[in-house]
């Protein structure tokens, strides 16, 4: 999403209510919405931060969970063949469609499968996920545990978490 766009949506977002922000949100996500619904595809990791980059501009309580935090996420299949750089900052998210080198934390994952097992598990869960290989994690774990909270809240909010 370009940054005209993200300024429009936080302007609306600025003058409408919380409860139809929040009514909003699912219209934007589809993409993430099929894959989780269905088989999860390569697709996965790109809907799931496309639908986060959406929620937090147009979502007031949404974006009040990144107020303060930054933090370089790196996403990549173990084979380099899916990747993608999740980037946050200044209450804004930024997704780029190639990873960076240099990162916070970096998440790598044997398929998409495995990574929106780990992302979904839950703080009681993720433990136990990374220990089954599915992930490696790289740098700062908590920003491991805030991220899949965050993908968690917005799976909740489309109704299918």
């Amino acid at each position: 999403m370009g940054a005209v766009s993200q300024t429009a949506l936080r302007v609306a977002s600025s003058i409408l209510p919380d409860r139809v922000q929040e009514s909003l949100v699912p219209k934007f996500c589809g993409d993430l919405r099929s894959e989780l619904t269905g088989a999860v595809t390569d697709g996965f990791l790109e809907a799931l931060l496309r639908a986060m980059e959406v929620a937090f501009a147009l979502s007031r309580s949404y974006r009040r969970n990144i107020e303060g935090f930054a933090a370089v996420f790196v996403f990549r299949t173990r084979d380099d063949q899916v990747g993608a750089t999740a980037a946050f900052k200044n209450g804004r998210l930024t997704v780029e469609s190639k990873p960076r080198a240099v990162f916070d934390t970096r998440i790598s994952f044997r398929d998409a499968d495995g990574l929106r097992n780990s992302l979904l598990a839950g703080d009681a869960n993720i433990l136990e996920t990374m220990l089954s290989d599915p992930v490696d994690a790289e740098g700062n774990l908590s920003n491991l545990y805030r991220f899949g909270y965050l993908a968690k809240e917005l799976t909740l909010q489309l109704g299918v978490g």
